[in-house]
């Protein structure tokens, strides 16, 4: 097949969605298709890069600032009057069976939906951040941006949308409801060795912390989704039965109230506040952490699936049904409390900080469970029948 795979987030830039829409475009590469990324310049990238059987074309762009509207993050667009053009003169000239877009609400998404239409191409669409924001104020515009930007759009282009977990199945249903051609589940898709390996010894002393320390690790950019907050509420309870305990969040901090929060709770010396850190350091930071924890919105992300395949407990707000299609057990695979719950939070890190044991084996139950259902080679699978089943339909 020829596909093109869309997302205006790819690497260099960091992500849930671009790892893995990068992870997914060479995989394809690597079992014989042509594959074509389009995404949106970034950064001082190449404008047109060839790697791992891939071709990749930035289109040039403009960065909106990062504000609280933006969920803080430096979102890159494309749109210009030259778009449509240059676009539609790649596209054609690749002639891809299927295009593979990631993302809802970008241009770039939009822009190949149309050229798709019109070339009777079909299209796969993977969501992988619902339109929402948790500021009262702000959550109201999103909504009003989803039904009257989003949803037209792709009630004219009706893509097959890919459904990553119950929370997302939820939205789709309930903000894009005939909107679409059809539902396809297949859970993230994580590289289920890359986490593994990492050395405790060079984690720790990147962190400043000797071996005894109790380390409760927290991966992932701190946004308002993600704040950090409950896990700060829940040290002192923590505290008081492992009274040594340190937090490291590790990320860019683009929303800080978890460390004013942690300045009026009085445990800001137990707060690490790491920042960004280069990929090839995160194993090395999975292997020193006792616990792993953050929060998703009210679901599990790759951050948490990445942890898992390391082997590290995790403890997640959340819900155990999060995958329709994989069944987690609370205690078995990770400690799940509910979105909120404080006390509940932190009596989870209390156990799986204190019971050593009983941590170590939900560690490797956690770790078997993401290499049988979450590792990218399955993902992939599931991405390529749906393809192949997209292009052979247009061939009939």
């Amino acid at each position: 097949m020829r596909i093109v795979v869309v997302n205006n987030f790819y690497p260099p830039r960091v992500g849930g969605s671009s790892h893995l829409s990068d992870a997914l475009a060479r995989a394809y590469a690597a079992r014989g298709h042509d594959v074509l990324v389009v995404t949106a310049a970034y950064g001082d990238a190449p404008p047109v890069e060839h790697r791992d059987g891939l071709t990749i074309v930035r289109l040039p762009a403009f960065a909106l600032p990062e504000s609280r509207f933006a969920v803080s993050f430096d979102i890159s667009f494309a749109t210009r009057p030259s778009l449509v053009r240059r676009l539609w003169r790649l596209l054609d000239g690749f002639a891809p069976d299927v295009v593979h877009q990631h993302g809802q609400f970008f241009d770039l998404t939009w822009a190949t939906g149309a050229w798709a239409r019109h070339r009777g191409v079909p299209t796969l669409l993977s969501i992988h951040t619902r339109l929402e924001n948790p500021q009262a104020h702000y959550h109201g515009v999103f909504r009003g941006l989803d039904a009257l930007m989003v949803y037209p759009t792709m009630r004219v282009h009706r893509p097959h949308l890919v459904v990553m977990d119950a929370l997302m199945d939820d939205y789709v249903k309930a903000r894009y409801r005939g909107a679409t051609s059809g539902l396809e589940y297949i859970p993230v898709g994580v590289d289920a060795g890359w986490t593994v390996g990492g050395d405790r010894a060079t984690g720790r002393a990147r962190l400043g912390v000797d071996d005894a320390t109790p380390l409760v690790l927290s991966l992932g950019h701190v946004i308002p989704l993600r704040d950090r907050v409950a896990l700060v509420e829940a040290l002192p309870a923590v505290l008081e039965q492992v009274p040594d305990v340190r937090l490291a969040v590790v990320g860019r901090v683009y929303y800080d109230a978890f460390e004013r929060r942690a300045d009026e709770l009085g445990v800001r010396d137990h707060v690490l506040s790491v920042g960004a850190v280069p990929k090839s350091e995160v194993p090395d930071l999975l292997a020193a952490a006792d616990v792993e924890s953050h929060e998703q919105g009210i679901g599990l992300g790759t951050a948490t699936l990445e942890a898992m395949a390391a082997g590290v407990p995790v403890v997640a707000p959340g819900r155990v049904d999060n995958f329709p299609t994989v069944p987690l057990g609370h205690r078995e695979h990770l400690w799940v409390t509910e979105p909120g719950d404080v006390p509940a939070l932190a009596a989870a890190l209390v156990d799986a900080l204190t019971d050593r044991e009983h941590a170590r084996r939900v560690g490797l139950a956690a770790q078997q469970v993401v290499h049988e259902s979450f590792a990218l080679e399955r993902v992939v699978d599931q991405h390529l029948e749906v393809l192949e089943r997209l292009a052979a339909s247009r061939r009939r």
